[in-house]
């Protein structure tokens, strides 16, 4: 058998048609709260459509008061409480404009049950002059705030509501109707189009602020290949130099000591160390994501090669003692690399400010940290100057802050200087380690 137009056995039209009330349960039965937008400027201004809507409730209530009393001849008790309630619909309405439309159409309804049943051809019925006015100003506020098809919902049933009072009330003039339906139309249409002229604003604003970002992050990103290429222009370039000029300066002398030829190998071995920390640097600021591959994968040092840094500055004509108490252990990543740097920037400092001192690099491994301790004696002599100089002490007390730690440095009695740092660092577990390896 052709099922055509039908889903699962039912006829398309019977499932939508059943859809219809769970549909305007959800748009139109809530009471969220979505207060009126306000005025971006003038500021001065920005409360003057609250005042205008607070006038015309006043207004509409008195007005109403007096049609349902005179012309409904309904009692003054009854058609006062009607009439605030459409004074009140139109001030909730800044507020919680659908709630406050179904009491606007309630009060509609309410009034035109009441009126008396022997009423004059001419009058109007089921909205009143003003009545028509208040709820025009509700279900424009309503349309202001919702989507277009909650508002086309509440216009439909403010138009069937009015022509079921007609309908079975059995009184009343069709151009009441017709005047209504208008002016609700109007009213729904412009809130509509309001609402769709801010959202749009709305999404026009979100879009120039995410083409500033990517404006500013190209910016950024050019800024950082700039500094990339004087780097390697310049600093590279040296490094390169001196690698070569070690690399040869064996071959320049008659038969060279074994002291010199170590010597200088040790210079030519840093500057190749060098060359590779240089490109790493480079490959972070040229790449748009720090993390870029090539750059992520790079073995960070450790503490695991201290032993290799102590040598180097060693065989540089440094004295270096080391000591190690407590059990050592595995530290998280962060704190290896950040322990490394700061014994590496310390023993630097010494090398350029200490000449023929003494230092003394220490280890304290605790259940809940690492305890640095780098000291040196007073120097043989006055260093010698030493340009670019003064960020060491910065970057290792930044490093020590980012895991939440604490650094003093300061001059010893004997004329020396001391580094002591402590890093919060628990012991890492190997379930903690095996955390690391995808």
């Amino acid at each position: 058998m052709i099922t055509g137009g039908v889903k699962g056995g039912e006829p398309r039209w019977r499932t939508a048609l059943l859809a219809v009330p769970r549909t305007l349960r959800d748009d139109l039965w809530t009471a969220a709260a979505d207060p009126l937008p306000r005025l971006s400027r003038p500021r001065l201004l920005a409360r003057l459509p609250h005042a205008v809507i607070g006038v015309l409730a006043y207004a509409t209530g008195v007005l109403t008061a007096d049609f349902l009393i005179h012309s409904y001849r309904l009692v003054p008790g009854l058609a006062l409480l009607l009439a605030l309630c459409q004074s009140a619909a139109l001030l909730a309405a800044m507020f919680r404009p659908i709630p406050a439309w179904w009491m606007s159409t309630a009060a509609m309804v309410g009034a035109a049950v009441a009126a008396r049943s022997d009423l004059p051809w001419e009058t109007d019925f089921p909205w009143t002059e003003p009545g028509i006015l208040a709820q025009a100003a509700t279900a424009f506020l309503l349309a202001l705030r919702v989507r277009p098809r909650v508002a086309a919902e509440a216009l439909g049933i403010n138009v069937l509501a009015g022509l079921g009072c007609l309908m079975f009330l059995g009184r009343g003039q069709h151009e009441n109707l017709t005047q209504a339906a208008s002016l609700l139309i109007i009213a729904t249409v412009l809130g509509a189009a309001l609402r769709g002229r801010r959202v749009a604003r709305t999404q026009l604003v979100a879009q120039e602020e995410l083409t500033a970002e990517e404006r500013a992050r190209r910016t950024l990103l050019e800024e950082r290949n700039r500094i990339a290429r004087e780097l390697h222009d310049v600093v590279a370039h040296h490094m390169s130099v001196i690698s070569i000029q070690a690399q040869v300066a064996p071959h320049l002398v008659t038969d060279p000591t074994d002291e010199l030829k170590e010597n200088l190998a040790g210079i030519r071995a840093n500057a190749v160390d060098a060359l590779t920390e240089l490109r790493r640097v480079l490959g972070v600021l040229r790449s748009e994501d720090p993390s870029a591959e090539g750059v992520r994968h790079a073995p960070q040092p450790t503490l695991g090669r201290l032993d290799e840094l102590i040598a180097n500055v060693t065989a540089a004509g440094l004295t270096v003692t080391t000591e190690t108490t407590g059990e050592p252990h595995a530290l998280s990543p962060g704190a290896e690399l950040s322990a490394f740097r700061i014994v590496q920037e310390a023993l630097s400092n010494a090398m350029r400010h200490a000449p023929g001192a003494a230092v003394q690099v220490q280890l304290g491994y605790g259940p809940d940290g690492l305890t640095l301790r780098i000291t040196n004696t007073a120097p043989d002599g006055p260093a010698p100057p030493s340009p670019g100089s003064g960020h060491g002490l910065l970057g290792m007390r930044e490093r020590t802050a980012m895991l939440g730690g604490e650094l003093a440095a300061g001059r010893t009695p004997d004329g020396g200087y001391e580094v002591t740092a402590l890093l919060p660092a628990p012991a890492r577990t190997p379930a903690d380690a095996g955390e690391d390896t995808p």
